[in-house]
């Protein structure tokens, strides 16, 4: 499906762009599974952007301020803030409400112990 992700790092003056490619499933069949995959995708991008040629790094979901917004075209985003910078994804053709749910539900997981951030 490849999910478009916008990003601003902080200190820079330009924005980027990333794919998530890991949900295969159409947003309004979600769960929270797909929703977690999302934001950890969210995430994963900045720190490749960040940190280019570097291995992937381990993702906990915490600490990150998040927003869903509808988009001028139809569907909704969904928009994150970190220390490190922001992302943008989406748009989604699924239900705002619902969505803002799950990612509040994702983010209510305890984070496994052995769990580190990228952040």
């Amino acid at each position: 499906m490849g999910i478009k992700v916008d990003v601003w790092l902080r200190g820079t003056d330009q924005a980027s762009s990333g794919t998530i490619d890991s949900v295969v499933i159409e947003p309004k069949a979600w769960g929270d599974g797909e929703v977690r995959q999302v934001l950890e995708g969210m995430l994963g991008t900045m720190h490749r952007l960040k940190h280019p040629g570097e291995p992937a790094a381990p993702v906990a979901l915490r600490g990150l301020s998040w927003i869903v917004n509808p988009f001028e075209s139809g569907g909704v985003v969904i928009a994150i803030e970190i220390e490190m910078g922001a992302a943008v994804a989406g748009p989604f053709d699924i239900d705002g409400p619902m969505l803002e749910a799950m990612i509040a539900r994702v983010l209510k997981q305890p984070v496994p112990p052995a769990a580190s951030t990228v952040h």
